[in-house]
């Protein structure tokens, strides 16, 4: 199993584009298309600036990719179009055209550009041997060395709480206090003061003075995680505590100066919720200075056997990694993972505990299967977020549909093309997305 991102001697290839507004109001405008994820809309915060009232305030995001420019409509109001087809997300591979409201936008693709892969495949507690985690680590050290606001995207079990751990541990704050506020788990009716702190008395069973994390983590860093479920009424407060960088506690009189390097984490799409008017742009734009999206692990099949022995050595067994037999190793790699690392490594921990010494280690027979429609992998759909539901029943149904495509067909590209109704391309991309074909086997 290699690396999706097109790597060669220690490069990777990203396809981006100039994406110009050649219609309608700001026609003229443009910006360039990389490998950080540029916003198109109506907000004076996004990177190209529409003034447009038909488009959305934050309509759509565009990043390069090693296939192409990826285009993705965060739910806008008046769709992102492309011709006569309304498009949700899709990869632009030549020059073409995207109405967004009464505004045509121009993508005309650019040079590839190449960018050099570290060899790290190490971040704090975090592993990956594949390109793509080795460039998203480099992302993460450069990052630790600033003061910039970090958000960290990504599904559950992910890994978010490790990457914020590492921006703190490799940056000058590092001795310094690292606080973790779980967004999540904050009662509505309290989120001020969970946040601010309060004074005695400030409110009923209010019995004693409340210090806030912000304070706790003056010098050091604040991690904010579940960010997306901060009640709406709190996000302007916390603006501001961003902006100014001091906090009030409820009931207090005064305000108190805090230094905090500030991360925070979220499974939730917020630019969808800014759309859906869920979550504040000006605070979205505050806390992504910096923008780390970690992949989900069927995203990086390629890191599973390194995770799995990482896995077994934090557990005092290093040599239970030569207990699994090949084939086995091939159903943990093309298993989608809903829970991602979580589940991983709660797999084989479970394996480990109940095997024999000297026995096989069946990781793979604790790997819970989808049951009916209505789970995804261990997952019941009803647990998930919308989209994140969608996205993964999408996944199971692909890799469903290529595998059978690839028992009729053997190996034979063109005659999956054909009966598929796709080109030769996109078929070989699915093949390699779900693990069932080998990039260094030339196919017909």
């Amino acid at each position: 199993m290699t690396d999706r991102t097109i790597a060669v001697r220690g490069r990777a290839q990203f396809r981006g584009g100039t994406l110009s507004i050649v219609r309608g109001k700001g026609r003229g405008a443009s910006i360039e298309v990389g490998r950080e994820p540029v916003c198109v809309g109506r907000d004076p915060s996004c990177n190209l600036v529409v003034p447009d009232s038909t488009v959305s305030s934050i309509h759509a995001e565009l990043r390069a990719t090693p296939e192409g420019v990826l285009v993705r409509d965060l739910g806008s109001k008046n769709g992102t179009l492309m011709g006569a087809a309304r498009i949700r997300e899709a990869l632009l591979v030549a020059r073409c055209r995207l109405g967004v409201g009464d505004t045509l936008l121009e993508l005309v693709p650019t040079e590839p550009e190449r960018v050099a892969v570290p060899r790290d495949s190490r971040c704090g507690a975090l592993l990956g041997t594949g390109a793509r985690m080795r460039l998203l680590f480099d992302h993460l050290k450069k990052g630790a060395r600033t003061d910039l606001t970090v958000l960290l995207l990504g599904e559950t079990g992910t890994g978010k709480e490790l990457a914020a751990a590492a921006l703190h541990e490799l940056s000058p704050r590092r001795d310094r206090p690292f606080v973790v506020v779980d967004c999540a788990s904050i009662p509505a009716t309290l989120a001020e003061a969970t946040l601010f702190g309060h004074e005695k008395g400030a409110f009923t069973g209010a019995d004693s003075r409340r210090i806030s994390p912000f304070v706790e983590a003056d010098g050091g860093t604040i991690f904010l995680d579940e960010l997306g479920e901060l009640p709406l009424d709190v996000q302007p407060k916390l603006l501001r505590a961003l902006a100014e960088r001091r906090v009030r506690a409820v009931g207090g009189s005064s305000y108190r100066e805090v230094d905090v390097r500030v991360v925070a984490a979220t499974r939730r799409d917020l630019l969808r919720a800014v759309n859906e008017g869920g979550f504040r742009s000006d605070l979205y734009f505050r806390v992504a200075q910096l923008r780390v999206e970690l992949p989900p692990l069927r995203d990086r099949r390629e890191d599973v056997p390194a995770l799995v022995r990482h896995m077994l050595e934090q557990l005092g067994d290093p040599d239970a990694y030569e207990r699994i037999p090949t084939e086995m190793m091939e159903r943990l790699v093309n298993h989608d993972w809903p829970g991602n690392v979580r589940e991983l490594k709660n797999a084989v921990t479970v394996a480990h505990a109940l095997s024999d010494a000297d026995g096989v280690l069946d990781v793979a027979a604790h790997v819970k299967e989808a049951a009916d429609p209505g789970t995804v992998g261990a997952v019941s759909l009803t647990q998930l977020p919308y989209h994140e539901a969608k996205r993964q029943a999408l996944t199971h149904f692909e890799r469903d549909y290529f595998a059978a495509l690839k028992r009729v067909s053997p190996d034979n590209v063109t005659e999956m093309a054909r009966r598929a109704g796709l080109e030769r391309a996109h078929v070989r991309k699915y093949l390699l997305r779900h693990g069932l074909s080998d990039p260094r086997r030339p196919s017909k």
